[in-house]
């Protein structure tokens, strides 16, 4: 499994402790940025971790800032991106079973940080259950292709 994690000011020390989660899970993984407290633009990192996921390079993606909700925004922009703002565990792993999420979003001023690693660990076990939930994620990629053309 390799992950792509990025972040803004804001999620930038929660990032380095989640580094430290994918280092014990022995989870193959690319910072992607910021690299310090500096006030950045959380659109500079988070976009280019999407991509990369999107393009088939990582499994999976994981997005942190303040909220989680600016950073969940700019990757559900990028095409075949499905990202999931979870501030609980549960609704991480079920963003992966049922709506086969390919990013998670957490924010650093929202969950502690066991609540952020424990949203990891969840999204990262967690599978796609498939059945009744694939006609619905094919919808969405109808919608998205749909929209590519407008």
């Amino acid at each position: 499994m390799r992950v792509a994690i990025g972040s803004d000011h804001a999620g930038f020390e929660l990032k380095g402790l989640l580094c430290t989660l994918l280092d014990e899970l022995r989870v193959e993984y690319r910072d992607f940025g910021t690299y310090a407290l500096d006030p950045v633009d959380y659109p500079d990192f988070i976009a280019p971790v999407a991509r990369a996921v999107a393009r088939g390079e990582y499994n999976f993606g994981i997005v942190l800032g303040g909220s989680g909700t600016g950073e969940a925004i700019v990757a559900n922009k990028i095409r075949g991106i499905r990202c999931v703002e979870a501030a609980d565990p549960v609704v991480a792993r079920l963003g992966r079973e049922h709506n086969d999420a390919n990013v998670l979003a957490v924010g650093a001023r929202i969950s502690g940080v066991e609540v952020a690693r424990a949203c990891v660990r969840e999204f990262l076990s967690a599978e796609f259950q498939n059945g009744r939930h694939v006609a619905r994620i094919e919808k969405i990629a109808r919608i998205e292709a749909e929209e590519a053309r407008a």
